[in-house]
């Protein structure tokens, strides 16, 4: 079965990496959390194991990739705190990461309750596992009450006169052109809020309007929770 090629793959931040060990990206990846290249550099390597496993698993294409998908962004999240060495009976060699990735893998597909296929709007094509770790990392740098009218505009299609009223509704007093620009600070400090290498990597880092920044970045429904939607910290 084909696996999904990846352009980042061939971006020469990712490159330069090839020869890099496992073990010596995990230990980047872990002492620089300012630098995404270390974790697309594992997640290029691996690509192809995680999807060959998740496709002999999963028989919707629409379903494997939003399970392909997540699977990363649960690897992004325990990556950071991993120690391979962990649960090893003395004298035995630490876990590999390749293991480590494949067991990953296996419980996920056997643990996540997947959406119906019609309410999944996620495109592995038009949005690389990588940029959705980094993106959602960013938002929640972002000011709470920018986090959720970026969630509202791009998420959800809200119009800016129904985000106001939804604010005002919650006693947040913001009138339609104030949520306009809200929203014209909030897209580029969410760019500014990604790491500069994964800015190179998939943004380019280019002057932009911010509803171009909005549209590269790709917010879609199912990848955020509901209870993300608030305005508290």
């Amino acid at each position: 079965m084909q696996t999904s090629q990846f352009l980042e793959s061939r971006h020469p931040l990712v490159v330069a990496l090839g020869q890099q060990s496992d073990s010596d990206l995990l230990t980047l990846f872990q002492r620089y959390p300012d630098k995404g290249q270390y974790f697309v550099a594992i997640f290029c390597r691996y690509t192809p194991i995680v999807q060959s496993l998740i496709r002999h698993s999963v028989r919707s294409p629409v379903q494997a990739d939003y399970l392909f998908a997540l699977t990363w962004r649960h690897i992004f999240n325990e990556m950071g705190g991993l120690d391979l060495r962990d649960r090893v009976p003395p004298g035995q060699p630490p876990q590999s990461l390749q293991s480590w990735l494949i067991n990953t893998t296996a419980a996920c597909i056997n643990s996540t309750p997947l959406p119906p296929v019609e309410s999944i709007h996620y495109s592995l094509q038009e949005n690389s596992p990588p940029l959705w770790c980094y993106l959602e990392q960013a938002l929640n740098r972002l000011e709470p009450v920018h986090r959720l009218m970026i969630l509202m505009a791009q998420t959800f299609h809200w119009s800016e006169s129904r985000i106001s009223a939804y604010l005002q509704a919650e006693g947040e007093m913001m009138s339609p052109a104030e949520v306009k620009a809200e929203l014209d600070a909030a897209y580029p400090a969410l760019e500014a809020a990604l790491p500069d290498d994964i800015g190179a990597i998939y943004l380019d880092r280019l002057p932009r309007r911010p509803s171009l920044v909005a549209e590269e970045l790709g917010l879609e429904e199912n990848w955020f929770d509901l209870p993300s939607l608030s305005l508290e910290s």
